[in-house]
């Protein structure tokens, strides 16, 4: 053996250098990886020729060997590293000639080329990353970011450590808008570190603040992180689970686990919602704290007011906290009481399945032994007991058809059971309640009619649902019946947002908030996936980026208001309204509210074409599509190159070697720490995109073929990749920001004021590590 290593260690050597020479050759990444990829296979296939390379592999036909096997020691599992004494045979590591392997390699790398970008299931998630990027991209050209670290440098700028604090607020603000670490990185660089040092801020503290708060876009979602390792993570969790399954002796894993081997990436978005919040609040907590340690290195700087009016305590305890806090309280107090409720009257022509046991009891003994050791005799136990029921009642019930009198049973039922008020029309209400109570608030002194005309006809429109709306009530009716009450209401809500329009915190944060909201809240809610939440986020930032345009010519945005109108129109005509007008029987109000909504969408498209008209005219919709060209165009050819990178490891037996050596340790606790170590030090050098296409799928069927909760897993490796942007010498989010720091900043500085923010990152996994339910508690809570 050349240097005393095995033939396929050196390979894996080789393997890297080349990578690692690829990237720092000046070589665009995304043509390096590729490039690494064929350099060292020549080079490995060479060597192997020559005789250098020799694997020394597990002689089969040894008597020991055919111990193992016969004690029931699974031959996969028998490898040098678990059984090191066992007998070996010399081989080179190309065992059929390196000729065939590259044969091999250019047919995997077409089919895959066809499965994961061009055709394949994962490319509709993979559209999602285009739209937010071009989301991301469009906010950041329209100045979000100015906007906000100004107003927030007011707010929290006479607090100790304030700037700091305004710049993690508005890195968290970004990340959930734009994503883009880079951009994030240079306009807080530019924008926020000049003012930090003019007032007296330590340039370690506002350098290590910025790169890292630019880099929460990592994991707060909408995060192009989470949407590349969800189309990754779901695949290698299904495929590891059917192989772990088989080898408990059981046919799938649904038998196995009692659950579908499943993870999406909606759902690791609302898993990673709350580890995004508390490594910001822990930022922000470090700097709050460095504050109080060193007043003068982080003083309190008073910026001037934002203009608005003067608020005492008690209004702002009372405004924009009891207030709201009793109506939304009371609304989920009458929710629990069933005031309200769902008023859905709908009834299935067919009946429901009968209920299956919790777990499959028709199998082997092999299988039944195993799930017994996977989820306890009593759960066993409960479940042959429920399979025992079911035989009992002559098996599970199918579904069948409902006769008429049953279905009107069941009608009748519904309506008997409905809420007195429905649920839509409370939380339209509420909404529009919480928009009078804060412009309240904002300005105490105004005229209070408007708003008193508004809260009238919020209990006019409250009491019309619970008195003269049943469930039987149909939405054109029902329209009526409300149309005086939210007149009311929406002249109060007029005058509310013609005051809330006054205040500066709320004018700069509302409009991308509200987009925020309407992404994540359509992806965390389960109501669809990551890609039309995407599209609808870049089509409503380039509706936005275009408003601020026409403002800045001081022109009127009013037809860009009315298409983002048009849209809340149609959505709620189609959540109402049956809008099928190819039935057999389509009344008026169907055909009418098809209409409407038809006449809204067309005119909500003229609203985007607008926009992209206006952003086109300023200048602005050709950097916008050219960037989002580059950085996607980036994305996929790391995903190519990556892709061959992996099938040269494969080949020479690179990636079973590994996994060998990963399943040699009997604690997978202490496997996924390997791991987590192992990302941890490869992102000193390694960007996330080569971490997660050239790593994540050599050692995902191990650490995802365990006892963990794939979301968890999932997590911890995204939180553990930001930290990649991070770490010296090659953290891309220092090299961002070493390109727009003033002269007298220096990369000593850089580094130094980066490092407390990483070992915040080492705690913050920690925390995850010890108390994974705060990775699962969401996804738990919220259906999906």
């Amino acid at each position: 053996m050349l240097f005393g290593l095995d033939g396929v260690e050196l390979g894996l050597i080789i393997v890297f250098l080349c990578l690692f020479g690829g990237i720092l050759s000046g070589f665009p990444v995304a043509f390096a990886i590729g490039g690494a990829g064929i350099i060292s296979f020549a080079i490995v296939a060479a060597m192997d020729s020559a005789g250098l390379l020799i694997h020394q592999a597990i002689d089969t036909s040894s008597a020991m060997y055919s111990d193992l096997v016969a004690q029931g020691v699974r031959p996969e599992s028998i490898s040098i590293f678990r059984y090191p004494e066992m007998p070996r045979v010399a081989e080179a590591i190309f065992p059929r000639g390196w000729e065939t392997a590259m044969d091999r390699n250019l047919s995997f790398i077409v089919n895959r080329m066809n499965e994961r970008v061009l055709a394949g299931q994962s490319i509709e998630t993979l559209l999602a990353v285009l739209m937010f990027v071009m989301m991301g991209i469009t906010l950041e050209r329209s100045k979000i970011a100015n906007d906000l670290l100004t107003t927030m440098a007011r707010v929290f700028g006479p607090l100790p450590g304030g700037l700091a604090v305004a710049v993690v607020v508005v890195g968290a603000f970004l990340a959930a808008s734009t994503g883009i670490v880079g951009a994030t990185v240079v306009t807080m660089g530019l924008l926020s570190l000049p003012t930090m040092l003019r007032n007296g801020y330590s340039p370690q503290l506002a350098t290590g603040v910025i790169a890292a708060s630019g880099t929460l876009g990592q994991i707060i979602p909408p995060s192009i992180v989470i949407v590349l390792l969800g189309t990754l993570a779901g695949d290698l969790y299904a495929t590891a689970q059917e192989t772990r399954a088989q080898m408990a002796g059981c046919s799938d894993a649904l038998t196995y686990l009692g659950e579908p081997a499943v993870v999406s990436v909606g759902t690791l978005f609302q898993a990673a919602l709350i580890p995004g919040i508390l490594l910001a609040a822990l930022y922000a907590l470090y700097a709050f704290a460095y504050a109080l340690l060193n007043p003068s290195k982080a003083p309190a700087v008073e910026l001037g007011a934002a203009g608005s009016e003067v608020i005492t305590r008690n209004e702002a305890l009372t405004w924009f906290l009891a207030i709201p806090g009793l109506l939304i309280g009371g609304m989920i107090v009458l929710g629990t009481v069933g005031v309200i409720g769902s008023q859905n009257i709908n009834v299935d022509s067919f009946s429901d399945a009968g209920q299956t046991a919790s777990l499959r009891t028709n199998v082997g003994d092999e299988c039944k032994a195993s799930m017994i050791d996977l989820h306890g005799q009593s759960a066993w136990d409960e479940a042959v007991a429920e399979q025992a029921a079911i035989d009992a009642a002559g098996g599970v019930e199918q579904a069948r058809a409902l006769s008429e009198e049953e279905q009107q049973e069941r009608f009748e039922a519904k309506v008997a059971a409905a809420a007195p008020i429905g649920t839509g029309v409370a939380t339209i209400f509420l909404l529009l309640s919480l928009t009078l109570a804060l412009s309240r608030g904002v300005a105490p002194t105004a005229d209070i009619s408007p708003l008193l005309i508004g809260a009238i006809g919020v209990v006019l429109g409250l009491a019309a649902d619970i008195l003269l709306i049943s469930p039987v009530t149909s939405p054109g009716v029902t329209l009526l019946i409300l149309a005086i009450p939210l007149a009311l209401t929406l002249y109060g809500c007029k005058h509310a947002v013609e005051r809330l329009a006054q205040n500066e915190l709320l004018r700069v944060v509302f409009p991308p908030l509200v987009l925020i909201v309407a992404v994540l809240g359509s992806i965390l809610g389960g109501i669809t996936n990551p890609t039309p939440a995407a599209a609808l986020g870049a089509g409503g930032a380039i509706m936005l980026a275009a408003y601020r345009k026409l403002q800045e010519n001081e022109k009127s945005g009013r037809i860009i208001i009315m298409a983002a109108l048009s849209i809340v129109i149609m959505l709620l005509i189609g959540v109402n309204f049956d809008l099928r007008v190819h039935r057999e029987s389509v009344g008026f109000e169907s055909w009418l509210a098809f209409f409407v909504a038809q006449a809204t969408y067309l005119f909500s498209i003229f609203g985007l074409l607008y926009a992209c008209y206006v952003l086109f005219r300023g200048g602005v919709l050709r950097p916008i599509v050219r960037e989002t060209a580059k950085v996607t165009s980036m994305v996929f050819a790391i995903l190519i190159g990556s892709q061959l990178l992996n099938l040269v490891v494969i080949s020479f037996g690179g990636e079973h070697y590994i996994q060998q050596f990963l399943q040699s340790f009997d604690n997978e606790f202490k496997v996924f720490l390997i791991v987590m170590l192992v990302l941890f030090i490869l992102g000193f050098v390694l960007d996330f995109l080569e971490i997660i296409y050239i790593v994540i799928p050599i050692v995902g069927p191990v650490i995802y073929g365990g006892t963990f909760d794939p979301k968890w897993v999932t997590i911890m490796i995204a939180v553990n990749l930001q930290t990649s942007f991070l770490t010296p010498p090659f953290g891309f989010a220092l090299f961002y920001l070493r390109g727009v720091a003033p002269k007298e900043v220096t990369t000593s500085h850089i580094y130094r004021g980066v490092m407390p923010f990483v070992l915040i990152q080492v705690v913050g996994l920690a925390l995850l590590w010890f108390f994974p339910e705060i990775v699962t508690i969401l996804p738990d809570l919220i259906p999906n």
